[in-house]
C-alpha cells in the first residue's frame, strides 16, 4: 500500500532534473526535438523551463498589463520587441536611423557616392511608408516614372497582401478600396510599406528566386549571433518578365512557398527549393569563385549590419533568445538586397529534405541555447564552445570583436579582404570572422 507515494516519489524527483517544456506551434519538428532530449510536457499554466511560442503569445508574456515575471530557469524564443527587425516598416526606420547615426558620427562606413547613395550601407531597396510618407513617395515616383514598386501590408507574412504597381492611379485605386478617402486619414488604414522592385533579379533556368537564411541571436548587448548554414533558395514556378503584363503574375515575382505551392507547375518533391551549397556551387562555376566568396561576404555583412540597427532599441531581455529568417534577394549584377526578416519562419514541411532540414534546424538552436539540455540559467554568458554549435557558425561576436574599428570594417568593404575566410582569428578557441565586422 505505501509502493504508489514512493513510485510517486521517484517519478518527482527524475522530472524534477528534467526541463520542463511548452509550446502552442503543433509542429512535429519542435516536438520531436524536444521528446529526444527526454524533456517533460506541461501546460503554460505550469512550471515550465522552456517555451517555444508564437509572436502573439509573446505579447502577452511581456504585456504591461497580462505579463509576469519570467525566473533565472524559464526562456522564449522571441525578444520582446522583436518587431522593430521584423516588422517590414520598422526595420527600414531602424537602418535609417542607424545610417544617419554613423554619419553623424563621421563613421567612413556612411560614405556616399557623388549621387548621395551610401557605398558600403546600400543593401535595403528604397522604401517608403504609406500613407505616412505618401507624398515622399510620390516626389520620388515622378523622377522615374516607368519603374515598378512593389506594395506590402507591414504586419503580414506568407505573401498576403502584397501586389506590384508602375503607375500612381493604381495607388489611388488602393486607398479608394482601402475605405479611406484620403492619405491624410490615416487612423483606420492598414500600414504598408512601398518599396523599389528589384526588376533585374538575378535568374537560374529563367526563373526568380530568394535566399532564405537562418540566424540565431543569443544576446543583442553584446551582439551574438549565428549563421545556419544550410539556407536554401525558394524559386517562382514562372519564369520571370519585367513585362508590364505579368505584374499581377504573383507566380512570376513571389518566392513565397505559401503562393508557388498553389500553382500548375509547382513541384511537390523538391518544393521548388535549392540549398544554398548548391546555389554557391552553381555561381562558382559560371562566375567564379572569387565574386561568389564576395557575394556571400556581403550577404554576411548585411545580416550583421541590420543586426547592429536594432540592437539598440531592442529589449536585450536575458531569457531570450531568436531565430530570425532572413530574405535576401541577389540582383543580376551579384549585388544582394535585405528584404525582410521573419520572427517565425515557417517550421511546415513542404518535402521530405524540408523536414530534415527544419528538425536539424531547431535541434542544433536547442543545442546552443539550452546547453546540454539542461535546465536553463539565464546568467551564463551565452557563449557555447565551437563543439556544440552544429550546423551553425558564429557570424559576429562583439565582444570577441571590440578591438576591431571601422577602419576595418572599411577596408574590408573595398574589397581588401580575400574571401570570406580572410582574416580569421583564434581568440578563446573559437574561430570568428573578422574582416567585415
Amino acid at each position: 500500500m505505501w509502493a504508489l507515494p514512493v513510485v510517486l516519489r521517484q517519478c518527482l524527483w527524475i522530472m524534477a532534473g528534467k526541463v520542463k517544456w511548452v509550446t502552442d506551434i503543433e509542429k512535429s519538428v519542435l516536438i520531436n526535438n524536444f521528446e529526444k532530449r527526454g524533456w517533460v510536457q506541461v501546460t503554460e499554466n505550469e512550471d515550465w523551463n522552456f517555451y517555444w511560442m508564437s509572436v502573439q503569445t509573446i505579447r502577452n508574456v511581456f504585456s504591461v498589463e497580462t505579463g509576469y515575471r519570467l525566473s533565472d530557469d524559464q526562456i522564449v524564443n522571441h525578444f520582446p520587441n522583436h518587431y522593430e527587425l521584423t516588422r517590414k516598416d520598422l526595420m527600414v526606420k531602424n537602418i535609417k536611423r542607424y545610417r544617419k547615426e554613423l554619419e553623424k558620427e563621421g563613421s567612413p562606413l556612411a560614405e556616399k557616392d557623388e549621387n548621395g547613395k551610401y557605398l558600403y550601407l546600400d543593401f535595403v531597396p528604397v522604401t517608403y511608408m504609406l500613407p505616412a510618407d505618401y507624398n515622399l513617395f510620390v516626389e520620388e515616383f515622378r523622377k522615374s516614372p516607368s519603374s515598378t514598386w512593389i506594395m506590402k501590408p507591414c504586419g503580414k507574412a506568407q505573401g498576403k497582401g502584397i501586389f506590384l504597381i508602375n503607375k500612381l492611379s493604381q495607388i489611388k485605386k488602393w486607398s479608394r478600396d482601402s475605405k479611406t478617402s484620403s492619405f491624410v486619414s490615416q487612423s483606420n488604414k492598414e500600414a504598408y510599406v512601398i518599396s523599389l522592385y528589384i526588376n533585374n533579379p538575378l535568374l537560374i533556368g529563367g526563373r526568380k528566386f530568394d535566399l532564405r537564411l537562418y540566424v540565431l541571436v543569443s544576446t543583442y548587448r553584446p551582439l551574438r549571433c549565428y549563421m545556419y548554414k544550410l539556407g536554401f533558395c525558394r524559386f517562382c514556378t514562372v519564369k520571370y518578365t519585367p513585362s508590364t503584363s505579368e505584374l499581377d503574375n504573383m507566380f512570376v515575382h513571389l518566392t513565397n512557398v505559401a503562393i508557388q505551392k498553389h500553382g500548375d507547375d509547382y513541384n511537390h518533391i523538391h518544393g521548388g527549393k535549392w540549398m544554398v551549397s548548391n546555389l554557391r556551387l552553381y555561381l562558382e562555376s559560371t562566375r567564379g569563385k572569387e565574386v561568389t566568396s564576395k557575394l556571400f561576404d556581403e550577404i554576411h555583412w548585411i545580416i550583421v549590419q541590420s543586426l547592429k540597427a536594432v540592437a539598440p532599441v531592442m529589449n536585450n531581455d536575458k531569457h531570450c533568445f531568436e531565430c530570425y529568417g532572413y530574405d535576401i534577394i541577389i540582383d543580376d549584377k551579384l549585388k544582394p538586397w535585405l528584404i525582410e526578416v521573419n520572427a517565425s519562419p515557417s517550421l511546415t514541411s513542404s518535402t521530405a529534405n524540408d523536414r530534415i532540414l527544419k528538425y536539424n534546424l531547431i535541434n542544433d538552436t536547442l543545442n546552443i541555447v539550452v546547453p546540454n539540455g539542461e535546465i536553463p540559467d539565464c546568467k551564463w554568458n551565452k557563449s557555447p564552445p565551437k563543439e556544440v554549435l552544429g550546423n551553425y557558425e558564429i557570424l559576429y561576436d562583439e565582444e570577441l570583436a571590440q578591438g576591431d574599428g571601422a577602419d576595418r570594417e572599411l577596408r574590408s568593404r573595398q574589397g581588401q579582404s580575400q574571401g570570406p575566410r580572410a582574416g580569421r582569428s583564434r581568440d578563446s578557441g573559437r574561430t570568428v570572422l573578422t574582416t567585415w565586422k
